[in-house]
C-alpha cells in the first residue's frame, strides 16, 4: 500500500509551523515532510516530530534568498560557497530529524545565462552534496519543477534529470519525482514512473490544475496510486498540494490508506 507523508508547508497552514505535526498525527499520517526547517532550530522542530511519532522523511537545502524569489543555489555559478554551506546546514538538521533524504534545488536561469556553465556548476555541486551526505547515510534529490509554476526553473523534465543522475554517477544522487510538475510538463505519468522507478526515491502529489488534492482534477490517482505499488515503489509519497477548502476537509481521498 502506497504510504503518504503529510507535507507541513501546504497543509494545515491554518495552524502554526511546529503545531503541523500534531495535526498531521491525528489525521492519521506517519510521517511529514516540509519546504524548509531553518526558522526553528533543530531541536524544536525534532521535539515537534517525536511527540507525536512522526517520521521526517524530506526537506531542501537552504535555497537562497526565498522571500526575494531565489529558488536554490545548486546550479547558480558564483554561489559554490554558499551552497556547501547550506548543505551542511542541512546536513546538521538531517542528523538531528533522523531523516535520510535532502532536495537540492537547482536554482533558476538568469536572463541571458550560460545554461553550460550552469549545468557544469549543478554538475559540480551535486558531487560534492552527495559526497557530504554518504558520510551520514542521506540521499540527495534533484526535482525537475515546471515552468508554469517557477518560471525559468533549471531543471524541467524527468530525462534531464536522468541524465545529471548518471553523470554524477553517485549512488546516493536520486530523483524526487513529483507527480503534479510531471503532468503539467510531459504526463505520460505510468510509463515514467515504470522507466525511472530505480532512480526515484520520493514521490509527490497534487491534482491539476489548481495543485489541490487528489480528486479535485485530471488526475486518476486511484489508477496511478495502484501502479505504483504494483510496481514495487517502496518509497515515501508527499503531499505537496494545497488543501482546497481546509485540509482535513480534503482528506476523503486519503481514508483507504490512512495508517499505511
Amino acid at each position: 500500500m502506497p504510504r503518504f507523508a503529510a507535507n507541513l508547508s501546504m497543509m494545515f497552514t491554518d495552524a502554526p509551523f511546529l503545531q503541523r505535526f500534531e495535526r498531521a498525527a491525528a489525521a492519521g499520517f506517519r510521517a511529514v515532510e516540509f519546504l524548509f526547517p531553518y526558522d526553528y532550530s533543530a531541536a524544536e522542530v525534532t521535539q515537534a516530530a517525536r511527540a507525536v511519532g512522526l517520521e521526517v522523511v524530506l526537506f531542501n537545502t537552504v535555497p537562497g534568498d526565498w522571500a526575494r524569489g531565489e529558488r536554490g543555489l545548486a546550479a547558480i555559478p558564483g554561489r559554490e560557497e554558499e551552497f556547501r554551506a547550506g548543505v551542511a546546514k542541512a546536513l546538521d538538521y538531517a542528523d538531528a530529524l533522523g531523516c535520510r533524504q535532502i532536495h537540492a534545488m537547482a536554482g533558476l536561469v538568469p536572463e541571458g545565462a550560460d545554461r553550460a556553465a550552469m549545468r557544469a556548476t549543478y554538475l559540480e555541486n551535486l558531487r560534492f552534496a552527495a559526497e557530504a551526505a554518504a558520510k551520514t547515510g542521506v540521499t540527495v534529490l534533484i526535482e525537475p519543477i515546471n515552468t508554469r509554476d517557477i518560471p525559468g526553473f533549471f531543471l524541467n523534465r524527468t530525462e534531464e534529470a536522468a541524465a545529471i543522475i548518471a553523470e554524477v554517477g553517485a549512488p546516493n544522487l536520486k530523483l524526487q519525482f513529483d507527480i503534479y510538475h510531471r503532468q503539467i510538463m510531459q504526463g505520460d505519468l505510468t510509463p515514467a514512473i515504470e522507466t525511472h522507478l530505480p532512480l526515484i526515491a520520493h514521490m509527490q502529489i497534487a491534482d491539476t490544475p489548481g495543485r489541490n488534492e487528489p480528486g479535485t482534477g485530471e488526475i486518476n490517482y486511484p489508477f496511478l496510486f495502484e501502479a505504483i505499488d504494483r510496481l514495487g515503489y517502496q518509497g515515501w509519497i508527499g503531499c505537496e498540494y494545497r488543501p482546497k477548502a481546509g485540509t482535513e476537509e480534503g482528506l476523503g481521498w486519503f481514508r483507504p490508506y490512512r495508517g499505511g
